[in-house]
C-alpha cells in the first residue's frame, strides 16, 4: 500500500464504503486503515508498511470482487471519481452476469460484477 488516505479515498468515493479507523502499529512499522461497507458491516483492511514501498510478490493479492445491482452506472461513477477503468463491461460466454474491472490507486484489479437472472 503506497498510500492509505488516497487508497480511504477511493474506495469511499468510488465504491461508497466507509472510513472505519486508523491506526500505526509502531511494532511491526505500519499503519492500518479500514473501510465498510454501510449495509453489510463487512471491512477492508490495508496495511502501509514503512519500510516497504512497494510490496513484495505475494505481498499483495489478485483482485476484490464486489456486486453492484447496475454495473453500467456503477463504472460511470468509477469514472466521474477519476477511477481507472482496466477492462469495460463485458459478459462471459455462456454466462448471464456481467463484470468489468477497474484499478485501485495501487493497482489492485476491482471486479464489479452484476448478476443477471439466466433466460430460460
Amino acid at each position: 500500500m503506497r498510500d492509505l488516505d488516497e487508497s480511504v479515498r477511493f474506495y469511499q468515493e468510488v465504491l461508497g464504503l466507509l472510513p472505519d479507523g486508523r491506526r500505526a502499529i509502531p511494532e511491526n512499522r505500519a499503519e492500518i486503515a479500514y473501510v465498510k461497507d454501510p449495509e453489510t458491516g463487512v471491512r477492508i483492511e490495508f496495511t502501509r508498511w514503512e519500510e516497504k514501498p512497494v510490496p513484495a510478490s505475494g505481498e499483495e493479492l489478485d483482485h476484490l470482487a464486489f456486486e453492484v445491482p447496475d454495473l453500467d452506472l456503477a463504472v460511470a461513477r468509477a469514472r466521474q471519481h477519476g477511477a481507472r477503468v482496466a477492462k469495460e463491461p463485458f459478459s462471459l460466454k455462456g454466462g448471464s452476469s456481467r463484470l468489468a474491472f477497474l484499478l485501485d490507486p495501487n493497482d489492485i484489479w476491482l471486479e464489479l460484477i452484476e448478476h443477471r437472472p439466466a433466460r430460460g
